[in-house]
């Protein structure tokens, strides 16, 4: 037992929530009034058989403490009075030098309106912080990520200037697989 009191299934689920919600939603939504959160997980909303399809459409398989079944997504359903204006939703992913958090928001059809890192560490970190770096995620959504292959690093989207190194294929992999997730808990749930 790592630490006393605290068993190994506890550091099973790493979520990934915004460290201030309040500022955050504001600085991406500025028209919103409020918002809505809701804790979602693969293994709640489809258990073994909906792992096997997020894996699949991501094209790799989940592994270690930020991918299990039953790791609590929180999406932010952003609001401007009782409509809902956009989402907000992260995704903690093994990078090379450490954790990071990337947050996309988006719009009510999964158009990605803004893409920012909570956290980033690294030697490439400043410049994947630029906002030419994240102005490149906007406008996309999920079928221009359906061909990238995060193993291979093959099917870059258009308009995303490749970067060497490994956290810039981590970022590529968090976006894909939030695309995926969002697909599946907010934009087409039944499909």
């Amino acid at each position: 037992m790592l630490f006393k009191g605290i068993s190994g299934s506890a550091f099973a689920a790493v979520g990934c929530d915004l460290n201030d919600p309040d500022r955050d939603v504001k600085r991406l939504f500025p028209a919103s009034t409020g918002y809505k959160t809701a804790y979602l997980s693969v293994g709640k909303m489809g258990g073994e058989a909906l792992l096997a399809q997020v894996e699949k459409y991501l094209g790799d398989e989940f592994s270690g403490i930020y991918e299990t079944i039953d790791v609590p997504y929180t999406v932010y359903t952003i609001l401007n009075g009782k409509e809902t204006i956009g989402y907000i939703h992260g995704i903690n992913q093994k990078g090379q030098y450490g954790g990071l958090q990337v947050f996309l928001a988006f719009d009510t059809k999964g158009v990605i309106t803004d893409f920012y890192y909570q956290r980033l560490t690294g030697k490439d970190a400043a410049a994947m912080r630029a906002p030419g770096f994240a102005a490149q995620f906007k406008g996309l959504a999920m079928a221009d990520f359906t061909s990238y292959n995060p193993v291979t690093r093959i099917g870059i989207p258009d308009g995303i200037k490749q970067r060497e190194n490994d956290d810039f294929f981590a970022t590529l992999r968090a976006v894909k697989k939030n695309l995926i997730l969002m697909d599946i808990f907010v934009f087409n749930p039944d499909s």
